[in-house]
Order: C-alpha cells, then sequence, then structure tokens
C-alpha cells in the first residue's frame, strides 16, 4: 500500500446521533482535504443513558466497521463512549496511537489554560457518572477545583431539534442555576451535542465564564495525529468515491431531526445511508 493512498483513506468518525458532527464539521474545516465518514449510531441514541458495557458494545462494532471501510484514523466523536469505550476501541481495532477520543485534547487545554482554577462540566449521566473529566483534570494539577453536573435532558432536546429557542433556554438557564456550578471560571461542554447550544450557554455566563467547546480543540488534535503518522492528505483532488466535499455519512437508523440538523453544520441537507451494523 502506497502512502499516497494511505493518505487519501478516509477519518472515520462515530457518535450516538449528531452530536459528533460538530468535530466533523470542525475536521472538515481544519483539514478540507481529508475525506470523512461519519457514523451516527442513531438506533441507541442517547447513549449517556446506557450501561458501560453496552456503550463499549457499540463503539467497538462501530469502530470495526470503520476499519473495514479502510478509515486511517478513528475519532470517537462523544464523550460518553470517550469514557466507556476508548481502550476497547483501540484493542478491537489494533489502532494503537489512530484513535482520538473527545476528552484528552479538552483536559489538556483546560489544564494549560486555566490551571488552578474552578472548573466545571456539564455532560450525560454516563459521562458524569464515571468521573472521568475530573480524574484526568486533576492528575495534571491536583489543585483545580473541579465540579460537575449531569445534564440529561440537553442532548435528547438537541437530537430532537429544540435549541436557540424559549424552551431551550429555560431547560439550559435551570441546569446552569444550580449551585454547583456557582463561580465557575470556566465551563467544558462534555457533549458533543453541546456547541449547538453554546450561543445560549455563554448568553447565560455573559463574558464572566469560558466556555470551552472541545470540536476545535480535537480538530487540532486529528491534525497533529496525521502529521505525525505522515497520514495528512495534501491532494486536494483526493475524494475517490466520497462525492465532491469528500465526506459520507451512515446511521444504524433514519431519523428526519439528523438529517435536518445537518444543514446547520454543512449548509445543505447531507445524505444519508441508512446502514444497520446490528443486522450484519
Amino acid at each position: 500500500m502506497s502512502i499516497s493512498f494511505k493518505t487519501a483513506q478516509p477519518i472515520g468518525i462515530f457518535d450516538s446521533g449528531i452530536g459528533g458532527l460538530t468535530v466533523a464539521r470542525a475536521i472538515t474545516k481544519l483539514l478540507p482535504n481529508e475525506q470523512i465518514l461519519y457514523f451516527g449510531d442513531t438506533a441507541h441514541m442517547p447513549y449517556g443513558e446506557k450501561s458501560a458495557e453496552a456503550i463499549k458494545h457499540y463503539s467497538v462494532k462501530i469502530a470495526e466497521f470503520l476499519k473495514l471501510k479502510n478509515c486511517k484514523m478513528i475519532v470517537i466523536a462523544c464523550n460518553t463512549a470517550s469514557a466507556a469505550g476508548f481502550k476497547a476501541v483501540v484493542k478491537a481495532t489494533g489502532m494503537k496511537d489512530l484513535v482520538v477520543n473527545v476528552i484528552d485534547p479538552a483536559v489538556d487545554y483546560v489544564v494549560k489554560n486555566h490551571y488552578r482554577q474552578r472548573i466545571g462540566i456539564i455532560g450525560t449521566k454516563r459521562t458524569i457518572s464515571s468521573n472521568v473529566y475530573a480524574k484526568r483534570i486533576t492528575a495534571l494539577d491536583p489543585i483545580a477545583n473541579v465540579v460537575q453536573l449531569a445534564t440529561p435532558l440537553l442532548a435528547p432536546m438537541i437530537e430532537e431539534g429544540f435549541y436557540n429557542n424559549k424552551i431551550s433556554q429555560t431547560i439550559i438557564n435551570s441546569y446552569l442555576s444550580k449551585s454547583k456550578l456557582n463561580k465557575i471560571d470556566a465551563l467544558i461542554l462534555g457533549c458533543t451535542h453541546y456547541p449547538l447550544i453554546k450561543n445560549e450557554i455563554k448568553k447565560f455566563y455573559g463574558k464572566n465564564v469560558a466556555v470551552i467547546d472541545s470540536s476545535e480543540i480535537v480538530a487540532k488534535a486529528v491534525k497533529e495525529v496525521l502529521l505525525k503518522h505522515q497520514l495528512l492528505n495534501t491532494n486536494k483532488h483526493g475524494k475517490f468515491g466520497f462525492g465532491k466535499k469528500g465526506q459520507q455519512f451512515f446511521v444504524s437508523d433514519y431519523t428526519q431531526s439528523f438529517e435536518e440538523s445537518s444543514k446547520i453544520f454543512f449548509d445543505e441537507k447531507v445524505k444519508l445511508k441508512q446502514f444497520n451494523i446490528w443486522e450484519e
């Protein structure tokens, strides 16, 4: 296999639903020559309510599908799957150093830019109960004051298209008003769905709190991995079979909200391919 063929292979990205599109968009923007193969496990969304073992199973199955599609690296664009399934995905695929999760880049960023500050984290029940952010932040910054809040209504709300309106702002404000999040210096959006409501969160805090959206941070981490392994695609015409924009989108179960929300990220509806890997 030639180096040129390897570099032209797609980046595999997966999430339980539309949330990972925030990461896909950031990667596409930073790395316009790269092909993207996205898998949304809409049949099992949201992952935040599932057991750790179920999430590991889903994550491994999807990662194996992406590997069969010749993806040169895999991005776990879901905080819940990153917390529960990262090690299992690396082991199952054998793609050591070529699997990127969304947690570690965000942790490195917050420790570098908000050292010894009070850090808030919001995410799904599973992500928060795993305590993964707090453990990894305090391992690097023992004096950091980390507070966490599960916000289980947000991901389903976003999946159904309820954001940037009075209903979503009321729910968001209710969560952010909890005493746990008092006097924080920065807030990590611990779910890849949440960048869709970043403006509403910023509206609540004003300029008093740094709102950390990991999608752009993860995109930079992806670029670093590709450069390190000489896999960065510099060929503007290397979109073999992926259409003009070099993107393919698979879902395990078709949902209209996914297709409608895709317009927000890519300025047009993406063409969804329903592929139920659970029957394979």
